[in-house]
């Protein structure tokens, strides 16, 4: 079990788990459940260490969904599991991020750079697919947005 974290210290561990995504469920209930004084350098310091663990889960996330393309061949079935698991990240991370103990400006912030990135993907996406001239690969992207969560 993580412990609830009070202490940038204790910050700085759950923050580790959860960059390494050892233990979502866990990591997720002792985010939401932790308070932090914040307070400047400590809000520096967090806010840094929490957006460097986004963004490595956001490019794990890009890697595993590129490596799940190359494999889907074609199938509509594998690439409509690509799509879904990134989606499920990205709601994740956003969920994830909207931690009770850091003030609301920032949270919304943290939670927009999420959305953010979910856009840019869903975007990405939709503009290389106008190069399949069936427009199937184009309607299986529109039917599952990997930023509506």
């Amino acid at each position: 079990m993580i412990r609830t974290p009070h202490t940038y210290a204790e910050w700085v561990e759950v923050l580790k788990v959860f960059k390494a995504k050892e233990d979502d469920s866990e990591v997720m209930q002792a985010m939401h459940r932790g308070t932090i004084e914040w307070q400047s350098g400590v809000a520096e310091r967090f806010s840094a260490k929490l957006m460097e663990a986004v963004n490595t889960r956001l490019n794990a996330a890009s890697d595993k969904f590129q490596k799940d393309m190359s494999r889907a061949r074609g199938s509509e079935g594998a690439l409509v599991q690509a799509l879904l698991s990134m989606r499920k990240e990205m709601a994740f991370l956003a969920k994830a991020v909207d931690i009770p103990a850091v003030p609301e400006e920032q949270r919304k912030q943290f939670v927009q750079l999420v959305l953010d990135q979910a856009d840019s993907a869903q975007k990405s996406l939709e503009d290389s697919a106008r190069k399949d001239h069936s427009g199937k690969l184009s309607s299986v992207i529109r039917n599952h947005k990997v930023n509506r969560f």
